[in-house]
């Protein structure tokens, strides 16, 4: 009986021979009638027809040379049809269900043939045996190669997934640009994922302040910031990078944009449907890139959405797949985070920058004792604008205070607390304290606000430098908070001594704790400085860095100085040049000063004894030195000043009295005396007798007041030197 059904499946395969592509595509309709949903994965048909034809093939082989199923090998085209199964997400249960279908479809038209072929029962039930035999074994053999070999392809693609995702984390968001990380995205959508990816932010979102029309049916207006091709073709021919455009109302782009839903979109033909590639501000059409399918991803951060990024794929590569789309949204997502902190980042860095720009000098004070200038320059890092700050604030007597500070933190916080710092110090100035006083006051204001601080976090601090520097005595004061001491350069030699440069100090002088400690007392320095001397007064920004050190930074430092020219704006210049890389680590607050001295013969002193009969030796030793001066038409307003100011010291002050007038800018009238006890302003009843002197300076002047020293105060009285007498019919 054995060789009976031997000959008679020989017999059957012989005679099915020519009909294998009847067969196959019996199997084909089967599948497609039973399996529909396998047919919307692109490319896949084609696939099945030849892989049923292949095993239609082998499995006549089988039966026509008697061989042993175990040794058959799945046939190469059913392990390709695994792989794109795998590369198209489709589930591996799918892939299984249609391999047995189709063997199971195979057998049913082997047998039906079978049954045309003898009328003997007993060989046809042998025979059928046998078949149904080979035909399981056949389908399991096969099974196990077609699962092995999807599994390596899902493995495989699983862990590109994990690289890509691991890329996109190293990749994107290296700095808070947004254009930047939009490229990013690009960059990473087209390494071996995507053939053409775009990326379109709200024009808003770009360029907060430009006006731009909105069109009428309210379609957001993007601007496109990234794209990028993987392949040389006409895909990258879209708006163009920079360029404005809008999505029409009802393009699939538009409606993710108002929906913020991400969707795979699938075409059957190359060209996208029409008006789905927008015209830039208003030309003629893009040209289209071919695609197959393309991911719609709007970019959300935080509730809002920022814009759109598109990932296309043309007709040579493998559609997108849900498994991709949920691969691109988690990239996208990762975008748009960073994408959202650098437009978070670029907002609060412009307004802090603008606060701070707005509370810093708009322009140099005027005063006679320094040429100054300065230079502010802001963190370029992601920490944002910190709370440098510099000043140049004349005080009584021709004098000026020339002051640095440095807030810890950055942003608007510390923008604002430079602000008050600085409003603080001016305030302590216009009362003329000594450095270290006024440092003291400083130090309980910064307590003060840390108080106050709603954010309680304890890190609200400063440090501060403030220098006092006298053209009269050309004596330096100065006392530091935490703060990095002035860099000091002598004079530039004479024309004739051209070959000797200046000399470079750093002196070594005691510095306080920074502001906001508390408990711990500041010291005054004092020094004398030639006249012509060089004051450079910076924060640590300027010498401290990533890539030197402090030492290297200071070498540096005196080399310029030592070199330096006259103009302090060319020395800022030289300094900013030589020291900062483009974009500084921390905020940098540059202050050079070149000192001034007074003529002598702009300063008079009269020693004055305590006796009221002093007065009037006092008013004709301010005539003579007036009209010395060629200022007769103050001298009247003078001696009334005079006589007032002398008198109150002889009154109600100590020994030793002196009388000293400066003429600057300004003609100063001052009256020292060793009583510390300030005098001030009241209202004279219309019997009272005296009350009024002060009164009367006030009217006589344009600034007074009063500054306090170790030995004693100083009453100071300040009038214009303009020529048309307004000083005068004031009084």
């Amino acid at each position: 009986m054995g060789s009976d059904v031997d000959a008679f499946l020989l017999r059957l395969a012989r005679d099915l021979r020519p009909r294998e592509d009847q067969a196959a595509e019996m199997l084909l309709m089967r599948l497609r009638s039973d399996l529909p949903e396998l047919w919307k994965y692109d490319g896949l048909a084609a696939m099945a027809a030849n892989e049923t034809a292949v095993h239609v093939t082998t499995f006549l082989d089988v039966l026509e040379n008697r061989a042993d199923v175990a040794g058959v090998q799945a046939p190469p085209e059913a392990l390709e049809v695994a792989r794109r199964f795998a590369q198209g997400g489709v589930p591996l249960s799918a892939l299984l269900r249609a391999y047995r279908l189709g063997h199971m479809c195979l057998l049913q038209f082997i047998l039906g043939e079978a049954t045309r072929l003898t009328d003997d029962l007993e060989l046809f039930n042998a025979a059928a045996t046998r078949l149904i035999a080979a035909a399981f074994e056949y389908v399991d053999r096969g099974s196990e190669q077609v699962v092995a070999t999807y599994q390596v392809e899902r493995d495989r693609r699983v862990q590109r997934r994990l690289v890509v995702t691991s890329e996109a984390s190293r990749r994107i968001g290296t700095t808070l640009d947004m254009t930047r990380t939009a490229q990013e995205l690009a960059d990473v959508g087209t390494d071996d994922f995507a053939d053409l990816v775009t990326v379109d932010l709200l024009d808003s979102l770009v360029h907060p302040d430009a006006r731009v029309p909105v069109p009428e049916t309210d379609v957001p207006l993007l601007r496109r910031v990234a794209e990028l091709s993987a392949r040389d073709s006409g895909a990258a021919r879209t708006v163009g990078r920079g360029r404005t455009h809008s999505y029409p109302t009802g393009s699939e782009p538009a409606r993710a944009l108002a929906t913020g839903h991400a969707r795979v979109y699938r075409s059957r033909t190359s060209a996208p449907p029409a008006g789905w590639m927008p015209a830039p501000d208003g030309a003629n059409a893009a040209d289209n890139p071919d695609f197959r399918s393309v991911l719609l991803l709007p970019l959300r951060a935080r509730g809002d959405i920022l814009g759109l990024a598109q990932f296309f794929r043309h007709r040579t590569a493998a559609p997108f797949d849900e498994d991709d789309l949920l691969l691109a949204q988690e990239i996208a997502g990762r975008a748009a985070v960073h994408i959202d902190n650098a437009r978070r980042y670029t907002r609060e860095r412009s307004t802090a920058l603008t606060l701070q720009r707005s509370l810093l000098p708009q322009r140099p004070a005027e005063q006679s004792a320094v040429v100054a200038a300065s230079r502010y320059l802001p963190s370029g890092s992601r920490a944002g604008v910190g709370g440098d700050w510099y000043d140049v604030v004349p005080l009584s007597g021709g004098r000026v205070a020339l002051v640095v500070g440095d807030v810890v933190g950055r942003g608007l916080h510390a923008s604002a607390t430079m602000g008050r710092l600085r409003t603080a110090v001016r305030a302590f100035a216009d009362i003329d304290l000594m450095p270290d006083e006024l440092l003291t006051h400083l130090n309980d204001v910064v307590i003060r606000l840390q108080r106050e601080d709603t954010q309680g976090d304890g890190e609200l601090g400063a440090t501060c430098l403030y220098t006092v520097y006298d053209p009269v005595s050309r004596m330096c004061s100065l006392a530091s908070a935490g703060h990095v001491l002035p860099a000091v350069a002598s004079p530039r030699p004479a024309p004739g001594d051209g070959a000797v440069p200046r000399t470079v100090d750093f002196p070594e002088l005691p510095i306080g704790p920074p502001l906001g400690l508390g408990g711990f007392p500041f010291e005054t320095a004092q020094f004398e400085l030639a006249e012509g001397s060089l004051l450079t007064l910076y924060t640590d920004g300027l010498i401290q860095g990533r890539t030197r050190d402090v030492d290297t930074a200071r070498a540096v430092l005196r080399d310029i100085l030592t070199r330096a020219p006259d103009a302090p704006d060319e020395i800022c210049d030289r300094l900013l040049a030589a020291l900062l890389p483009r974009r500084p680590s921390d905020d940098v607050a540059l202050l050079v000063a070149r000192t001034r001295a007074l003529d002598p013969g702009h300063v008079a002193t009269l020693d004055l004894p305590s006796d009221p009969a002093a007065v009037a030796g006092a008013r004709d030793y301010a005539h003579e030195t007036l009209t010395a001066w060629e200022l007769e038409e103050l001298a009247f307003g003078t001696e009334l000043i005079v006589s007032e100011l002398v008198t109150n010291a002889i009154r109600y002050g100590r020994s030793p009295i002196q009388l000293r007038l400066i003429l600057q800018s300004a003609l100063t009238c001052e009256v020292f005396d060793a009583a510390g006890t300030a005098p001030h302003l009241r209202r004279a009843r219309s019997l009272d007798e005296g009350g009024r002197g002060l009164l009367l300076v006030a009217q006589l002047s344009d600034r007074w007041g009063t500054r306090y020293s170790r030995e004693g105060k100083v009453i100071w009285a300040e009038q214009s030197l303009s020529s048309d007498g307004d000083h005068l019919s004031r009084s």
